[in-house]
């Protein structure tokens, strides 16, 4: 494995940081007390093709490697994961499966604008009893003949207000169980379909997230991905990619808490000199740069093994198990640092923690992860 980036990988890199510090610092304090929606922002990254970056530019995507998605997530998830969580939504899981499974003529049709940044995406899989356990699928897809009929309700849902496109995963077979499951790709504007309300979360506030109600939804026959009960398994492929984004998210909130928690502390004074001078202070520094290495390292290494075409899911597990884990440790150490000052906004690592929380959770907790490690261990 080549640890040396290309001069492409270096310019993505240079490019997210200089979005992230010059244009997503200026207001993400304000947004994540008002839990306001980024849509200038978002509008921004996909002219600078980041919304689609691993999608070929055939479909108008911009062509990258994941090493550089890696790169980019990292940069801007240091000064705001609500903005990263919805590109790592719309390229890794939504842009991911409809271009690795998809028919052509529903990558023409919705890959395209989700590639390019004209539209959002969104991926529908938690309800309200099927969180962890994504096999326990309540919302239905009745097959009507041309068409599904579905009714349902999906929890959780990133993007679900502001995204035009739906990858809905949903039941056509209890019978069979998690073959029996269908993902279905559905318009948003589709009569039936209705949303809670805006969940008012402790992190990554301006990301807008809601429950979906479906009731009687009419989605074509066309619309669904792959053959008939390929939907669970569509599922598991598209969060196994999705873990690298997240899995970089919370590297990129580790790193950034550190970045900030080392200028505090050659400016702070205590004891006759600047804090960084305390080998208390300084070990956990020290102790926190390691652990975002090891992190950063598992990323990296299932990216890479993502781009050489190798299996990936298991150390995309890795990954997101390990960065979130030392993501929420990080962020609290650099509050720790901080001290009083720690506790104000003003000083960011207060909501880099709150931020680090939820990547323990989503796109499959920190338990769950190691279930998936163990099984490949013990089978």
């Amino acid at each position: 494995m080549n640890f040396e980036f290309s001069e492409e990988q270096l310019m993505i890199q240079q490019a997210a940081r200089d979005y992230a510090q010059r244009e997503l610092i200026k207001d993400v304090t304000e947004r994540d007390a008002k839990a306001e929606f980024p849509a200038n922002h978002i509008k921004n990254l996909g002219e600078l093709g980041f919304m689609g970056m691993m999608v070929d530019p055939k479909y108008d995507g911009g062509g990258m490697d994941t090493i550089s998605y890696v790169l980019a997530m990292e940069e801007l998830s240091k000064v705001d994961a609500s903005v990263s969580v919805i590109m790592s939504v719309n390229s890794s899981l939504v842009c991911y499966g409809l271009e690795k499974f998809g028919t052509e003529e529903q990558k023409e049709k919705y890959l395209r604008p989700l590639a390019s940044g004209k539209k959002i995406g969104a991926f529908l899989l938690s309800e309200p009893e099927a969180g962890s356990d994504a096999t326990s699928q309540r919302t239905t897809a009745e097959d009507m003949g041309d068409y599904y009929l579905v009714n349902g309700t999906k929890n959780w849902i990133t993007s679900a207000n502001s995204a035009s496109t739906y990858i809905l995963i949903a039941q056509t077979h209890p019978e069979k169980k998690h073959k029996g499951i269908n993902a279905l790709i559905v318009d948003k504007n589709s009569p039936g379909i209705s949303l809670g309300p805006h969940e008012d979360k402790m992190g990554m506030r301006s990301s807008d997230t809601h429950s979906v109600m479906f009731t009687d939804v009419k989605v074509p026959k066309e619309n669904r991905i792959g053959e008939d009960g390929f939907g669970f398994s569509f599922a598991m492929k598209a969060l196994e990619a999705g873990r690298i984004g997240i899995a970089s998210q919370a590297v990129g909130l580790a790193s950034g808490a550190l970045e900030r928690a080392i200028t505090y502390s050659k400016e702070r004074k205590a004891f006759g000199t600047v804090i960084a001078n305390h080998q208390a202070v300084a070990f956990k520094l020290a102790e926190m740069a390691v652990k975002i290495e090891n992190a950063r390292n598992l990323c990296l290494k299932a990216a890479w093994l993502k781009d050489n075409h190798k299996p990936y899911g298991i150390a995309s597990a890795m990954a997101k198990q390990y960065a979130a884990d030392i993501a929420m440790e990080v962020t609290t150490e650099a509050v720790q640092i901080h001290g009083g000052y720690g506790y104000v906004k003003e000083y960011h690592v207060e909501r880099l923690m709150r931020e680090a929380k939820l990547t323990q959770i989503y796109e499959g907790t920190s338990e769950i992860q190691k279930i998936v490690i163990s099984r490949d261990l013990l089978k």
